[in-house]
């Protein structure tokens, strides 16, 4: 994470939220930063049943992550599930690398939500303050704005010369869709129907650039620029 980075100020009932360029998000009246599916570990987890993946993915994510918290300063972390690929990924942590997020862990407070992938071992979901924090996304009371994760959306863009597919956040009055954080975790597109089907009126797509993000309708996705 090199130069200025920008990152897009949304306003929702709960607050002002930052969405950051590196795919996380900012909430500064709790001081919280908020990331979805690390899926640490995935690597080893992969390897376990015979694939192959280079080992260096955990450290990947965590030095991203030690980027941003050094960036945001937060008092505490919300990790919106699948944070580790399975539930043993912790146990299989490189001595480093369980290091760095021990040290992570000491400076900040994280507030660990379950996931599909490491089920059992956090929160099922978490509200404060007018915000509902919960890994896939659910009913959404009046008055509320979720952040959720698990489809680790990513939106294409078209033009002359090429067409990008970059992962982004996906936003409307109620509900953000997170991206996915971890090094390995790819990505479902902004067009595909359960993605879709979250935002039935529509919503904004922010796409994550290098040194910021790029806001566009959600009916734009996919077409040309």
């Amino acid at each position: 994470m090199t130069g200025i980075m920008t990152a897009a100020p949304i306003h929702r009932a709960a607050g002002r939220f930052l969405l950051d360029p590196a795919g996380a998000v900012f909430w500064p009246d709790r001081r919280a930063l908020i990331v979805a599916d690390l899926h640490l570990e995935k690597a080893s987890s992969i390897a376990a049943r015979g694939g192959l993946l280079p080992p260096y993915d955990s450290r990947a994510t965590l030095d991203r992550l030690a980027l941003l918290l050094r960036r945001y300063a937060p008092e505490r972390v919300i990790a919106l599930g699948d944070s580790f690929h399975d539930e043993a990924g912790r146990a299989r942590l490189p001595a480093e690398e369980a290091s760095l997020l021990a040290r992570m862990e000491a400076a900040h407070r994280f507030l660990w939500i379950e996931g599909n992938h490491d089920a059992g071992t956090g929160l099922a979901e978490h509200a404060e303050s007018g915000a509902v924090f919960r890994h896939v996304a659910g009913p959404v009371a009046a008055g509320q704005v979720e952040f959720s994760g698990h489809f680790h959306p990513k939106a294409r863009i078209a033009t002359r010369a090429a067409s990008v597919a970059r992962p982004c956040f996906v936003a409307d009055a109620h509900r953000v869709l997170l991206p996915a954080f971890g090094a390995y975790a790819g990505g479902l597109e902004v067009t595909s129907p359960p993605i879709r089907a979250l935002f039935p009126r529509g919503g904004q797509v922010f796409l994550l650039g290098r040194e910021r993000v790029y806001a566009f309708p959600l009916a734009h996705a996919g077409k040309a620029a």
